[in-house]
């Protein structure tokens, strides 16, 4: 896997605090896929790594004009691409 100062891809689980990525894809394993999809998480948007709890349970993300708070297994099972700093 290539890292964020090429323009690589991984999970967002992986997307280091401030970076910006593209998703990619939602893989089918992502429970309540729809949730996420009805918040914008969905293939083609840009988001944003805001904050990783201390101990690396909770995410918290920019999609959109948006901050939320997702789990890190869910972020697992969401592909990117195009990683920036």
């Amino acid at each position: 896997m290539r890292g964020k100062q090429d323009g690589g891809n991984g999970v967002l689980a992986e997307l280091p605090v401030g970076a910006t990525a593209t998703v990619e894809k939602v893989t089918p394993q992502l429970r309540g896929k729809k949730k996420f999809a009805d918040v914008g998480i969905v293939p083609g948007t840009e988001l944003r790594m805001e904050a990783r709890a201390p101990f690396g349970g909770l995410l918290r993300i920019r999609v959109m004009e948006s901050s939320l708070s997702l789990h890190r297994d869910d972020a697992a099972n969401i592909l990117l691409k195009g990683w920036e700093e």
